[in-house]
């Protein structure tokens, strides 16, 4: 065992290295789940449908249930999600109003 510590700036503690060692590939694990209405889990380029008919702020346009989005992203945000739509740019929509296809 040895009595060299490092500090670490993000935790703000003093760890061992040798702990560190093990500690680290659990400390990896920050992807953020999502997942859509019916629980399924979403990945980046996932093609969905809506649930719901939803109006869409700024373009004077709903977008009907049954629309299919295709080649979604993830934000990062676990109920957001980044995709395209024909007329549309920047489309942001809640996990809660899609299903996966």
């Amino acid at each position: 065992m040895s009595d060299e510590y490092i500090y670490d700036e993000a935790t703000g503690e003093w760890i061992n290295p040798a702990d560190a060692a093990t500690a680290a590939p659990a400390a990896g694990d920050d992807a953020v789940e999502v997942r859509d209405a019916a629980g399924n889990l979403l990945a980046d380029g996932d093609s969905v449908t809506l649930v719901k008919d939803l109006k869409v702020k700024g373009a004077n346009q709903t977008l009907k249930r049954g629309t299919v989005i295709k080649s979604i992203r993830l934000t990062g945000d676990a109920q957001e999600i980044d995709c395209r739509y024909e007329g549309i740019k920047g489309l942001v929509l809640r996990a809660e109003f899609v299903r996966k296809r």
